[in-house]
Order: structure tokens, then C-alpha cells, then sequence
């Protein structure tokens, strides 16, 4: 193979796969329905969406028959992810010469157009200088014809495989340890209590209570009191959620993350009862609802790997008992509530491994801070 054997269209092609597979993170997706195309996928960049549309598009009302179709697809991509909006860009390397771009009827902030015959027409692009500004230093190689073919391949086999390990990493089976030592904590707190007859004296000495935190500085009570339980089913529900959801967030977050976030969403949750609420509260139920905003956060940033999983499963779970919070007589909603703001915002201070930057925990501590501190302010000196 030679430089001849491929033409120019492969060849810009096969450059744009490089840049946006191996330099921009995108990720290839099977679209049905679309053919001779080419879709590109990074939730994490503006521009979501990536077409590379090789077929040949005679005049407008063909571009406006793709506009439709492409909407069509991307609606659903949309529903899958979970994304509220999608930018997309089309790289059309075959318009006819009745195609004008500039009078198709599409929205323009939402679905953008490039029209490709030669190099220049990607590097000179606007569309391109403003969201991949550093395309143009990737489209240079010092390999030509076959030795470019296999170096872009090679490049990108081996960036499919670095991300294939990654999300290994990341879903392989972990030994889980933590969540059985909560568990077991949990268990032997509440036998202690009932065997030796001091349920009662430790819910007094130990549940959330504002008052006696503010008036008495008896602050261990935000911690202790979640890990004391009101009754059998109480401590059989909790234990039941922790050892389904602490499993998955153990294994996805690791031990000592995990540990911290199920320490801070109690703390959290207590801080919000005793800022709203008067009445003593025990339960690990803040942690647990902690940890499903961890699983919450992990699940929008691996939405892509399992599928319509968070927001078939994830979210409805979550909104489910907050609302059985809300409904049922004698449950600490404000707990909860606080419980999963927490969780959330301390998975973003502690990131998740292969997708979250240092600029994103950072902002992820300094929230969770401000928040933590105004929970404080609230509940312990205004109130």
C-alpha cells in the first residue's frame, strides 16, 4: 500500500480517528441505523458527539433528511446517558455541490457542520479552532501512505486497549472488607444493647439530639448515633442497604474512600436533622443515603459502561426513599437528604479514579467544606 492507494478522504479520515480517539478520549459508538458513518462519544467534552459522515449527500433536502435522522439518534443516545444536552458535530467529507451548509434548517448552538474536501478545510475551520484547538499540531505525521495506516491503527488499538485494562480496573471483582466490619459493628452495637438491657440508656447517651450537642457540646453524638438502631427491622433494613450498595462502592471507590465518604455523608446527615429538627434520631440511614449519592456520582460519569442501569435502577431507588422518608411517620427525612448531598459532593472531593482531575476535586473539597461549614453555622451557633 502506498500513498496513491489511499485517497484523500480516507486519509483525513483515518487522521481525524487518531485525534479524536487517541488524543480527545472519545469513544467509538454503534449507532443503528447509521451508515457509512462514523459516531464518536466523550461526555466529558462540550461537543459530545463526533460524526464522521463519509455518505454522499446530493443537495439540501437529503442534509435536512440526515438532520432529522441524526436527531432522532442522538435523542436516544440523550435518554440513555442521561444527558440533558448534546452538542454535535458533523464532519461531512462527501456534500454534493447543491448542499449550502449555511441555509439547512437546524439549531445551531445544538448540531454544527463542517464540510470537508481538504485538510484545510478542517484546520482553517472556526467550528474547530474554538472546541479543538489543539487539532491542528495532531494532524502532522512524519509517516506517509502504509507506514501512516499502520501507525494510526497502532495508535489506536492500543489506546482501545489502555482504556479496555482501565475500565477492568475499575469493574473486576474487589475484596470487600469494609462494609462487613461496618456491618459487624452495626450488629454487635445492637446486641450489646439488648442483651445486656442498655438500648435505651445508649440511645439516650448516644443518638442525635440537638440539643444536648449545642447546650452540652456533646458533639460525638453526630457520629455515634448513627450506628445505634431503634429496633430489629430498623437494624435488618440498614444492614440489608449497606451490604447492597457499601459492596458497590467499596469495590468502585476503593477502602479508604469508601470509608470517608460513608463517615462524612452521616455527618452530614446528622448535622441537616438537628438544623431542621428538634427530635432525637438514630439509624445509619444518612451513611447509607451517602453512599447511594456516591453510587449516584459514579454512575453519571460511568453511564456510558453501564448503560441505562443508573437511571433505570440508580435513580428511581433514590427517589423512591426519599420519598418513603417524607411519607412514612417517624423517619429522619432530614437525615437523608443530608446524608446524599453529602455523598455526593465528597465523591467529588475524593474523585474517581481514571475520570475525575485535580481541578475537579479541588472544587469537589472546597464544597464540600462551605457546605459542612454552613451545616455547622446552622445548626450548631444560629440555631
Amino acid at each position: 500500500m502506498n500513498t496513491e492507494i489511499i485517497n484523500n478522504r480516507d486519509l483525513i479520515t483515518m487522521k481525524l480517528l487518531y485525534y479524536f480517539i487517541t488524543v480527545k478520549n472519545y469513544n467509538p459508538i454503534i449507532v443503528q441505523g447509521a451508515k457509512n458513518e462514523i459516531w464518536l462519544e466523550n461526555l466529558e467534552e462540550d461537543m459530545k458527539i463526533v460524526r464522521i459522515v463519509n455518505n454522499y449527500i446530493h443537495n439540501n433536502e437529503q442534509m435536512e433528511f440526515d438532520i432529522f435522522k441524526t436527531k432522532r439518534l442522538v435523542s436516544k443516545i440523550r435518554k440513555k446517558t442521561f444527558s440533558l444536552k448534546m452538542q454535535v458535530l458533523s464532519i461531512f467529507t462527501d456534500l454534493g455541490e447543491n448542499v449550502n451548509i449555511d441555509k439547512v434548517n437546524a439549531p445551531e448552538k445544538i448540531y454544527k457542520f463542517i464540510n470537508v474536501h481538504a485538510e484545510d478545510d478542517i484546520l482553517d475551520n472556526q467550528i474547530i479552532k474554538s472546541n479543538f484547538s489543539d487539532l491542528k499540531s495532531n494532524f502532522e505525521f512524519n509517516e506517509e501512505g502504509f507506514g501512516l495506516f499502520l501507525k494510526i491503527t497502532n495508535d489506536i488499538n492500543q489506546k482501545n486497549r489502555e482504556e479496555a485494562i482501565k475500565n477492568e480496573d475499575i469493574f473486576e471483582p474487589k475484596k470487600i472488607i469494609v462494609t462487613y466490619v461496618l456491618i459487624g459493628i452495626l450488629v454487635l452495637i445492637y446486641l450489646y444493647g439488648v442483651l445486656f438491657g442498655g438500648s435505651n440508656n445508649l440511645i439516650n447517651s448516644f443518638a442525635v439530639y440537638g440539643p444536648y450537642i449545642r447546650n452540652y457540646h456533646e458533639y460525638y453524638r453526630l457520629i455515634t448515633g448513627t450506628f445505634l438502631h431503634g429496633g430489629l427491622f430498623h437494624l435488618l433494613s440498614n444492614c440489608y442497604a449497606l451490604y447492597i450498595i457499601g459492596r458497590q462502592i467499596e469495590a468502585f471507590y476503593g477502602k479508604k474512600k469508601f470509608l470517608l465518604i460513608y463517615l462524612f455523608s452521616a455527618l452530614c446527615g446528622s448535622m441537616l436533622s438537628i438544623t431542621l429538627s428538634d427530635y432525637a434520631s438514630v439509624g445509619a440511614s444518612g451513611a447509607i443515603f451517602g453512599l447511594m449519592g456516591a453510587l449516584l456520582y459514579f454512575g453519571y460519569y460511568y453511564r456510558v459502561y453501564i448503560g441505562s442501569t443508573w437511571k433505570d435502577n440508580i435513580v428511581p431507588v433514590i427517589v423512591l426513599n426519599l420519598i418513603i422518608g417524607f411519607l412514612v411517620p417517624g423517619i429522619d427525612y432530614f437525615g437523608h437528604i443530608g446524608g446524599l448531598i453529602g455523598g455526593v459532593l465528597i465523591s467529588m472531593a475524593l474523585g474517581l479514579k481514571y475520570k475525575v482531575n485535580k481541578r475537579d476535586r479541588i472544587n469537589g473539597s472546597i464544597i464540600s467544606i462551605i457546605f459542612l461549614g454552613f451545616l455547622i453555622y446552622l445548626g450548631i451557633f444560629l440555631k
